[in-house]
């Protein structure tokens, strides 16, 4: 038996020295790779460190030294376009559910369905079925399931503590949490410091978990009409407009400095966040004074008891893909599967990266930053319903809509319904051209 490991060691050190890919825990090579290095682009750099981690034990192990690039949200689907149309590609990056239809409809994407079947560590039942369709289509996988997101309150418990108003608890329904935002804005008004915020283009991690907790939508299931003016929609809507808006600062304000801003300098007693910002807040100046607390409820039954129904959070999940003008379209993709594998998902969640894709690999991810207690963004799962973020095709057009159509509804509260009906429309025409 001795002797049979010992053969198995000294042949994979031969084939690695050799340049051909070796996988941790396998004793047998994979594939022989004709480029010594990918470029990889992200647009995350808290990112950064974890993921070049991965990266680097993957070069370890097959030869092929990998290059991550941090490009900007704005520029890297500008950048992103321009090398679909001029073919040049990084060979490796992020894709997102507001983008993913129309690159994968246009032969942009890799088609992964030959490598997954040919890959004894990826199962796609192993993940969140929803981030798994995400990138699907027309029978077809064009990206891996890199991460899963949920919604939770972070509030400043200097804030709290200063004007005398209690923690957020698991418990909260959204009654509370706008007494709470009611009692700083009033206490604070000297200070200049406010209860809450939101933007007009804080979606999923704003009034979209109102909408959907309220009973609304923002789309149809079919994706061909709006929801902005589904009587729960404008309900949900009117609600922020009437009770926490004024306990915001001004929408003028807001979309010159961004509400995460104004949290951080000491301005916000408490907002909702989405789980992809943990990293910025914990590496915070202040961090010692900001916690986590479950996303609230909307008492539908009006028994004081959260059902699990009535606690709504959106969620997510990123895309690892490839293109499908890859110098080495195997390279690209075994290094995909080294960040989407079962060991390359547990190590992201150790390392504070992001939340698995991966099914029961994120309990690590809260439980990687010490002195932080982030287990709401897991808890969520169990004590609530996570609502799959919309998309259709052309999602940038609507939600693009929004982030300006909005305005006027957030600067004057008594035109909410008309401004969600307004943008109802809109929506709608462009998704009848969707079709």
């Amino acid at each position: 038996m001795k002797k049979q490991v010992s053969m198995i060691l000294a042949l994979t050190m031969a084939l690695s020295m050799n340049g051909t890919a070796v996988f941790a825990g396998e004793a047998s090579p994979k594939h022989s790779y004709t480029v010594d290095e990918l470029t990889v682009n992200i647009w995350d750099n808290n990112q950064l460190d974890g993921l070049q981690q991965i990266a680097d034990q993957w070069t370890e192990e097959s030869g092929v030294k990998v290059n991550i690039n941090v490009i900007t949200w704005d520029e890297y689907w500008t950048l992103l376009e321009a090398g679909a149309v001029g073919g040049e590609l990084p060979d490796v990056f992020w894709m997102h559910i507001n983008e993913a239809q129309k690159y994968m409809e246009n032969n942009v994407l890799l088609n992964l369905d030959s490598y997954i079947e040919a890959d004894d560590k990826i199962d796609l039942s192993n993940y969140y079925e929803g981030i798994v369709d995400i990138y699907s289509s027309e029978g077809s996988q064009y990206a891996l399931p890199k991460d899963h997101d949920s919604i939770a309150l972070l509030y400043n418990k200097a804030i709290f503590d200063k004007y005398g108003v209690d923690y957020p608890t698991d418990q909260w329904s959204w009654e509370d949490y706008t007494a709470a935002a009611k009692a700083i804005t009033e206490a604070g008004a000297s200070d200049g410091v406010y209860g809450t915020a939101m933007n007009t283009n804080d979606g999923q991690d704003g009034w979209y978990n109102f909408i959907y907790d309220f009973g609304g939508r923002l789309i149809s299931e079919d994706n061909k009409t709006s929801g902005m003016d589904d009587p729960d929609t404008i309900a949900a809507m009117t609600y922020l407009a009437e009770n926490l808006f004024p306990c915001m600062p001004s929408q003028d304000s807001m979309a010159v400095t961004d509400p995460d801003v104004m949290f951080q300098s000491g301005m916000i007693g408490m907002m909702l966040q989405g789980s992809w910002m943990v990293n910025t807040f914990y590496q915070a100046e202040n961090s010692g004074d900001y916690a986590w607390a479950e996303i609230p409820y909307y008492d539908a039954n009006g028994n004081g008891a959260c059902e699990k129904e009535e606690r709504v959070s959106m969620y997510n999940g990123l895309g690892w893909a490839a293109s499908a003008d890859t110098e080495d379209p195997q390279a690209a993709y075994d290094l995909i599967s080294a960040f989407c594998c079962e060991e390359g998902q547990l190590k992201q969640s150790e390392l504070g990266v992001t939340m698995a894709a991966y099914k029961g690999c994120s309990e690590a991810f809260v439980n990687a930053f010490e002195g932080m207690d982030l287990s709401p963004f897991l808890e969520v799962e169990e004590n609530g319903t996570l609502i799959q973020h919309p998309a259709s095709k052309y999602t940038t057009r609507w939600e693009s809509a929004f982030t300006t159509g909005l305005i006027a509804g957030w600067q004057d509260p008594s035109q909410m319904e008309e401004v969600c009906k307004g943008l109802a429309a809109e929506m709608n025409e462009i998704l009848a051209s969707e079709q």
